[in-house]
Order: structure tokens, then sequence, then C-alpha cells
């Protein structure tokens, strides 16, 4: 059974959709799993990830480079690559392999697989979590002797909303 992500429900946001609410969410659950890791959630950290909620479109690192200048935080890309790294390790956002893009994570600081439906004509990403995809994975993976340690499938197509008539 697929479970659908908490964030982005399955027909992608709903136009006029607030990002806000999902920034929100994003930053106070970022600022409970840094407090309770001990973990520094610096100003350009809370950018960053502020800046990836703002749409469920996937961003690029450049992009967010551009917006962090644009408000005078004129940050280097390493600086820039730092933060994403960091958001990416305590599960806050995930990185979208085939478009280098990342994307806010549904389910943060939990520790799961799942998979991502994005959509070639809006651009949106929607995580999904389906246990039953990933042991099947994991299953094929050991018949063939290979130990899977991470895996993150995209799956691209057209999404309801850009479907409809």
């Amino acid at each position: 059974m697929v479970k659908k992500a908490a964030k982005a429900p399955a027909h992608g946001p709903a136009k006029g959709h607030d990002h806000e609410h999902c920034i929100e969410d994003a930053v106070e659950a970022a600022e409970k799993l840094c407090l309770a890791k001990g973990l520094r959630f610096t100003p350009l950290r809370r950018r960053v990830l502020e800046l990836v909620w703002s749409s469920h479109k996937p961003v690029g690192a450049y992009a967010l480079l551009d917006q962090l200048r644009d408000e005078d935080l004129g940050s280097a890309p390493p600086t820039v690559y730092r933060a994403l790294d960091f958001l990416i390790e305590h599960g806050l956002i995930h990185r979208i392999e085939r478009m280098n893009a990342f994307v806010g994570c549904s389910h943060p600081g939990e520790t799961h697989r799942g998979f991502f439906l994005i959509c070639g004509e809006c651009g949106n990403a929607e995580e999904m979590e389906s246990a039953g995809v990933v042991d099947s994975i994991a299953a094929s993976a050991s018949r063939h002797g290979f130990a899977a340690r991470d895996m993150t499938l995209e799956v691209t197509g057209t999404c309801a909303e850009c479907r409809r008539p």
C-alpha cells in the first residue's frame, strides 16, 4: 500500500497553495531535531531550508545561491553546499539526483525510504512512501548478493493536475 506524504497531496499543491505553512512546519521540525541532537541550526541553514520549502518544485543550489545574494546573504557556493549537506544528513531535505536539485522532506528526521513522483510538466516533486516498493528492491538486490545501503527512486511522468483537460 502506498502512503501519501503529509505535505504534498496526491494532485500536488492546490492552486493558490500557501507555502508559509509548509515552511513553518519544516522550520519547527528542524528546530526540534537540532535541539534534541545538540546541533546548530544556523541562520543560513534555516534560510536555505525555508527557500527549499518555498515551493514543491525541486530547487538547484545555484538558484538558492542567487536568492541568498538577492537578500544580501551573499554566500559562496561551498557554504550553500555545506548547508544543504547538513539538511540532507539530518533528514530535513532530499536531493533529486536526476535534476541535481533539492526538495523538502515530508518526514523530517525520520528514517524512511521513499520515492518521488516528478511531474515533467509543472516540475512538482511529491514524496511517497511504500514499504512494498522498498522491500521489493532490497529483496531483488539481495538475491543478486548486493547489500542495498541507500536508495532513491525517482519516477517521472505527469501529475493529475497537469493531466486535467
